[in-house]
């Protein structure tokens, strides 16, 4: 499988991860600083937005990895409307209850436990080690900081970062 990452960024590297981890055997990066930044880690960026949608055809999904909450959102919003296919990916060493629901554009790290019937919004960052107890309601684009804890039946407003 073959995912595409709009934004490379230690936050863009971790992403990463995730998705070879849950196996995605290619994962391209794409960032508007292209061509005066042309690598990130092991992985080359290959373009910058304009050229990610010239090749969406080429990509079995796509996810914004930029932590700003308001710039991921245009992103997305922008990809979206270019028809690219967007993902969730959740960490294999997280643990997100069968009973809860996670929109797409979201990543949910590692250590992360999301529990019963919380709603996760699009395009939400759920960081390392964050707990989500039950009933809880991320509204879109929420940042939640690593080894942030939220109680049970907690709504965050779009756009909001806690940590």
């Amino acid at each position: 499988m073959k995912l595409a990452l709009l934004g490379a960024s230690g936050h863009g590297k971790v992403i990463a991860e995730i998705a070879e981890l849950i196996g995605y055997n290619d994962v391209i990066f794409f960032d508007d600083a292209w061509p005066a930044k042309n690598q990130i880690g092991p992985w080359f960026i290959e373009g910058n937005t304009d050229s990610l949608i010239a090749r969406k055809n080429e990509f079995d999904a796509c996810i914004v990895s930029i932590g700003n909450n308001s710039i991921r959102q245009k992103k997305q919003c922008d990809l979206q409307q270019q028809d690219l296919c967007f993902v969730c990916l959740v960490h294999p060493n997280a643990v997100v209850s069968r009973y809860a629901s996670v929109d797409v554009g979201t990543v949910i790290m590692a250590g992360t436990v999301v529990n019963a019937f919380t709603k996760i919004g699009q395009g939400c960052i759920v960081n390392t080690g964050a707990t989500i107890d039950h009933d809880c309601v991320l509204d879109d684009f929420v940042h939640i900081s690593p080894g942030a804890h939220l109680a049970g039946d907690v709504s965050v407003s779009a756009f909001s970062w806690i940590g």
